[in-house]
């Protein structure tokens, strides 16, 4: 029999800093041995600053609003998700993250694989040739 059980996270109030976004509120649901998930919300028109995610894989439900992820060679390449959306980082993308214009953002995000969370960098290499 399994020693694993269900975890159930009642309505946490727990604000934990968001270092992506200066307009980011975001709320933490569960942490443990690598894994976590927040709720996020995002002001319109937020952009982050470049990063990447370490060993980790980001997994996105978007409840409201859209957002933009940016990536690839020179940030050239990028993907948009909208309310209900669910989107995937891989670990290692460098990337970042652009909010709509038109409305804000929120979002739960599920984050697994180790640490740090959330490295910042200076932006995708431009493509070669």
């Amino acid at each position: 029999m399994s020693t694993f059980r269900p975890v159930v996270v009642h309505h946490p109030e727990q604000e934990v800093p968001a270092p992506v976004m200066s307009g980011t509120e975001r709320r933490q649901q569960f942490e443990r041995e690598g894994r976590w998930a927040d709720w996020i919300k995002n002001d319109a028109g937020d952009t982050s600053d470049w990063h990447h995610h370490a060993a980790n894989d980001t997994y996105v439900y978007v409840s409201r609003g859209s957002v933009t992820i940016e990536f690839g060679p020179g940030g050239a390449e990028s993907v948009v998700a909208r309310a209900g959306d669910f989107f995937i980082v891989p670990s290692q993308t460098i990337h970042r993250e652009k909010t709509g214009h038109d409305a804000g953002l929120e979002a739960f995000i599920v984050r697994a694989g180790g640490e740090p969370e959330h490295i910042n960098v200076d932006g995708p290499e431009l493509a070669e040739g």
